[in-house]
């Protein structure tokens, strides 16, 4: 009986401590919705509310149609797809090495080489990369985008794809070169069809990073026709005033595909994460 007791009061402080923690996690997203479909009366009110009175969709139809967000949302998909293609090309064919070939000291180097990498903060290496694009006359272009993001992915893909092969038994790729296949045939036929949770993961992850991001699409991107979604959000940010509910509709949309995206491929993603976990 005090066992019983002892567990149903460690249960009821877990569950309380969850819903709290859930509250603050999901609180600036209701706001968000909120304060997008509230009237400039409301947003503006001295005394805000939880909830909205007169709901109007009048931000998002701005959002969308007035300020050209179709535009910059179909910008941040063709640069998120095809950094997350570019990304994960090279994330798998480096993370079979790491994983297959980790003895040599080469793959050593490169593996150290990629963990140095990932404690420098991104907002130190603007400067060169500026530097970079514009020597190479990739500012102003998806090219520009497109590398910078790929280039901060590249390592933690690698290191999720490397996980994963680990826990593929070296016996099979054996009795595959047994039956003539070659390493080309191996990774198609073989390596790749039973990656594809890890590979979803990995995908997603690229993806909505380089969806996410804002610094690089800021600086390196000033003209409407390539700008892309997240760094267009500034447009309703004046120098005097702000326009909130176009603000917080705009954020929504940039919110709503990857949060769509992320519920439809949750169950991937987490196997993927939890594949490379345990080796054996």
């Amino acid at each position: 009986m005090v066992n019983k007791k002892k567990k149903w009061v460690i249960d009821l402080i877990s569950y309380i401590l969850l819903a709290v923690f859930a509250f603050i996690c999901a609180f600036p997203f209701y706001w968000m919705v909120v304060s997008a479909i509230k009237p400039d009366s409301e947003i503006r009110a001295a005394v805000p509310s939880l909830f909205t009175a007169a709901p109007t969709f009048k931000s998002f139809s701005k959002v969308l149609f007035t300020a050209g967000f179709l535009r910059y949302i179909k910008n941040s998909f063709l640069v998120s797809v095809a950094a997350c293609l570019i990304s994960m090309v090279i994330a798998v064919m480096a993370g079979y090495a790491f994983s297959r070939y980790y003895k040599e000291k080469m793959v050593k180097l490169s593996n150290f080489a990629m963990l140095v990498s990932q404690m420098i903060p991104g907002v130190l290496l603007l400067v060169p990369l500026y530097m970079i694009m514009r020597n190479c006359g990739f500012l102003e272009s998806y090219i520009s985008l497109i590398l910078s993001y790929t280039t901060f992915v590249i390592p933690l893909c690698t290191f999720m794809m490397s996980s994963f092969f680990d826990t593929v038994p070296i016996t099979l790729e054996e009795a595959a070169e047994i039956d003539g296949t070659n390493k080309f045939q191996m990774m198609v036929k073989i390596i790749l069809p039973i990656s594809i949770p890890s590979l979803v993961s990995t995908g997603l992850y690229a993806f909505i990073q380089a969806w996410n991001e804002f610094m690089f699409g800021y600086i390196f991107i000033s003209t409407d026709k390539y700008r892309t979604l997240t760094p267009a959000i500034m447009l309703f940010k004046g120098s005097n005033i702000i326009d909130w509910g176009g603000l917080m509709a705009a954020s929504v949309v940039a919110v709503f595909p990857v949060t769509c995206l992320f519920l439809f491929l949750q169950n991937y993603f987490l196997s993927g994460l939890m594949s490379g976990s345990v080796k054996g």
